[in-house]
């Protein structure tokens, strides 16, 4: 089958249609549940490093049940914390992470999850992804967060030729404008979770399109 030629902005319209039948990601599915507390973006993001979004959402459904604030989240025991996001991957590292993510908030930025780039790459366990998933989901601020997923699918698209995610966040910012950044996140995400799925044997990416 001939591969049809779209733009940029074509490509992620069609993809946008495609994956509004899939369930969207963590962070826009929490949002919704839960409105959008930058400590709940923050947390869950953090769970979500190196888990699958299906693992993620009932360990922090769990954890949110008993601390939705830093200072509720310091108050846990160590045993209690590792308990509860045992589930996943790394469990104790996470919890770690968890714990001081809380207490630099509190030393620092008076409980409050911050909004500048800076001063979220200062907390602990805090990396490019997630600082640009807080700011962009909890704050409305034009970032584009690339995982591996968005740098997968960017490459494999042919969008861009690229060989880490950061050499990826810089092209897709200049091909589509800063007003969609967001929603490349979000349509990436969803299509390398449920249509072009690593391991796949064959590839449907252009079937997906038609």
């Amino acid at each position: 089958m001939t591969k049809k030629i779209y733009s940029a902005l074509e490509l992620l319209e069609c993809m946008g249609r495609v994956v509004k039948n899939y369930p969207p990601p963590l962070s826009v599915q929490l949002i919704d549940e839960y409105g959008r507390d930058p400590f709940l973006i923050l947390i869950s993001c953090l769970l979500s490093l190196r888990a699958r979004d299906t693992m993620t959402y009932p360990v922090f459904k769990k954890l949110w049940e008993r601390a939705k604030t830093p200072q509720e989240l310091v108050a846990l025991s160590r045993e209690e914390l590792e308990a509860l996001v045992r589930p996943l991957g790394f469990f104790r590292q996470k919890a770690r992470v968890l714990h001081a993510v809380s207490i630099a908030l509190l030393q620092d930025h008076e409980g409050l999850v911050p909004q500048g780039e800076a001063e979220l790459l200062s907390l602990p366990g805090v990396g490019r992804k997630t600082m640009a998933l807080v700011r962009a989901e909890a704050f409305f601020k034009a970032e584009l967060c690339v995982d591996t997923h968005v740098h997968r699918i960017a490459n494999h698209l042919g969008l861009v030729e690229t060989k880490t995610v950061e050499e990826t966040e810089r092209a897709l910012k200049n091909i589509f404008p800063r007003e969609r950044w967001a929603e490349v996140n979000r349509v990436f995400v969803v299509w390398g979770q449920q249509v072009c799925r690593v391991g796949r044997k064959r590839c449907v990416c252009f079937e997906a399109l038609t």
